[in-house]
C-alpha cells in the first residue's frame, strides 16, 4: 500500500476525495476491518484483567485473610504496591510507560511495539490496585500501538500517513463501547486530535468502521464470558422538569466552580508531577500512600467505604445518582474533597486516563448543590459532569456530549444546560491557565 492518504512533511497533500477513490484507500478500510476484531478483543481482555484484579485485591484477598469485610486502611498497602510497581516499570521499560495524564490528552502518535507492554503494565499496577484514574488513555495508546505494529508485519512499506490513519483506526476499536456509544469514543478521538475539513473524513470513515467492529466484539465478547461490556451506562435515571431560570443560574455556578476546581487539580497534579520525576520510585511509592490515606480519612469520617475515594469512579456513577437521598450534604462535599485531592495525586504519578474521575468528581459537585433550592439532582448530576470533564480535558464538545449521552432521553431535557455550564467553565479554564514559557518568550 503505497498511497499516502495524509499529507506528510516535505510532500504536497493530495486531494482527499481522489485519495477515497483510490484502490490503496479501499484496501486500508478493508485492513482496518480485519484488525478490528483482534484489537478490541485484547481491549476487552485489558480491561477484564484490570476489574477482576481489583474484586480479587479489595474484596477476595481480604476474606481470604479472614476479615468480614475489607478494613477502611486496607487500600494503603496495596497503593504502596502500585506506587512501587508504575514507577519500576516507568524506569526500566523502553518508553514512559504511555502519557503523563496530568497533561491532558495529548495525540503524541502510535507508541513502538518496544513500548507496549510498559503501556500496558503500568496501567494494570495502577488501575487494578485502586489509583485514581481511568482506563481510556492506555487502550488509546494500547489500540493505536497494536494496530500499527500488525500492519507494519504485513506491509512493511506502509506510507507514514496510512500508518498514521491505521493507528487512529486501532484506537477508535479500543476505546469503542467504554464511553457508553462508539460515536461518543470517535468524537473524543476526534475532537481530542484536532483534526478537520476533509483529513478528518479521511481519518473518521476508518476510524468509524473499526468502532462499529469493535463495538460489535465487546457485545459478544461480554455475552460469551457473562462479563459485560464494560460500557459507561446509567441504569435509572430519575425524571427532570424543564429546565427553569434558577437552574440557568446554577449551570453558571457550576460553570464557575468546576473549573476553579478543575484547575486547581491540575496545577497540583503537575506540580506533584515535577517531584516525582525527581526521585521517581520513592515519591510514586508516596504517591500512592496519599491516595490511601485519603480513602482511609474519607472512609473513617463518613462511616462509607473507602472505594468511594478509590478508582476512576465509571462504575460508581450510577450508584452515585441512583442512590443520592443517602448522601448528605456534607459526605458529599467530603467525597469532593478527598476524591479531587487524590485525583492530583494520581494524575502526578500513575498511569492511566483522566475522564472517569473527572465525570465523578463533577457529578458529586452536582449532586451536593442540588440538595439546595432551584436545583433537581438530574440536572445538577448531568452539569457537574459536562463541567469538570471541560475543566480537566479542554474538549467542550465531548464533555456536553458526555454529560447528556450519558442519561438518555433525560439528556435532551437538560443539554441547555450543561451547555451553559461547560462553556463558562471552558472559557474561565482558559483564562485562568497560565501561559506556557513559549506564549510568553519574547519574539
Amino acid at each position: 500500500m503505497s498511497a499516502e492518504p495524509v499529507g506528510t512533511p516535505g510532500t504536497e497533500s493530495p486531494d482527499p476525495l481522489t485519495v477515497v477513490r483510490t484502490r490503496g484507500y479501499a484496501a486500508l478500510l478493508i485492513m482496518v476491518a480485519v484488525l478490528g476484531v483482534p484489537i478490541s478483543a485484547a481491549a476487552f481482555g485489558f480491561l477484564a484483567l484490570v476489574h477482576q484484579l481489583q474484586s480479587l485485591t479489595y474484596t477476595d484477598l481480604p476474606r481470604a485473610l479472614g476479615f468480614g469485610s475489607t478494613p477502611s486502611w486496607w487500600p494503603l498497602p496495596l497503593l504502596a504496591v502500585a506506587g512501587l510497581l508504575t514507577a519500576l516499570i516507568i524506569r526500566h521499560l523502553p518508553g514512559t510507560a504511555g502519557h503523563r495524564p496530568a497533561e491532558g490528552f495529548v495525540n503524541t502518535g502510535a507508541p513502538t511495539a518496544a513500548e507496549l507492554p510498559g503501556i500496558a503494565l503500568a496501567a494494570v499496577a495502577s488501575l487494578g490496585l485502586g489509583v485514581v484514574l481511568g482506563p481510556e488513555a492506555p487502550l488509546i495508546a494500547l489500540g493505536g500501538g497494536l494496530a500499527v505494529y500488525a500492519v507494519r508485519l504485513l506491509r512493511p512499506g506502509i506510507a507514514p500517513g496510512a500508518s498514521a490513519m491505521v493507528a487512529a483506526a486501532g484506537s477508535f476499536a479500543a476505546v469503542s463501547t467504554l464511553l457508553g456509544s462508539p460515536l461518543l469514543g470517535a468524537f473524543l478521538l476526534m475532537e481530542a486530535s484536532g483534526l478537520a475539513g476533509m483529513t478528518l473524513g479521511l481519518v473518521l470513515v476508518p476510524g468509524l468502521l473499526a468502532s462499529g467492529i469493535g463495538s460489535l466484539i465487546f457485545i459478544g465478547m461480554g455475552s460469551w464470558t457473562g462479563l459485560g461490556t464494560y460500557s459507561l451506562t446509567l441504569p435509572d435515571v430519575p425524571h427532570t422538569p424543564q429546565p427553569t431560570v434558577a437552574e440557568f443560574g446554577w449551570a453558571i455556578a457550576l460553570g464557575v466552580a468546576a473549573a476553579l476546581v478543575g484547575t486547581g487539580v491540575k496545577r497540583l497534579a503537575l506540580s506533584l508531577q515535577e517531584r516525582v520525576e525527581q526521585r521517581r520510585v520513592p515519591a510514586t511509592v508516596l504517591m500512592g500512600l496519599a491516595v490511601g490515606v485519603l480513602a482511609l480519612l474519607y472512609a473513617e469520617n463518613t462511616g462509607r467505604a473507602a472505594s468511594e475515594v478509590l478508582y476512576s469512579g465509571q462504575d460508581a456513577l450510577g450508584g452515585l445518582l441512583d442512590q443520592d437521598t443517602t448522601y448528605t450534604v456534607g459526605v458529599l462535599l467530603v467525597l469532593v474533597v478527598c476524591k479531587a485531592l487524590a485525583y492530583a495525586v494520581s494524575l502526578s504519578a500513575f498511569r492511566g486516563g483522566p475522564i472517569f474521575p473527572s465525570m465523578f468528581l463533577g457529578a458529586a459537585g452536582g449532586l451536593a448543590l442540588s440538595h439546595l433550592p432551584g436545583l433537581n439532582a438530574t440536572s445538577g448530576f448531568a452539569m457537574g459532569i459536562g463541567a469538570m470533564c471541560v475543566a480537566m480535558l479542554r474538549l467542550p464538545m465531548t464533555s456536553v456530549l458526555l454529560a447528556t449521552l450519558l442519561l438518555g432521553s433525560e439528556g435532551i431535557t437538560v443539554m441547555p444546560l450543561v451547555i451553559v455550564s461547560v462553556v463558562v467553565s471552558y472559557v474561565l479554564v482558559l483564562r485562568f491557565e497560565r501561559p506556557s514559557a513559549a506564549n510568553t518568550a519574547p519574539r
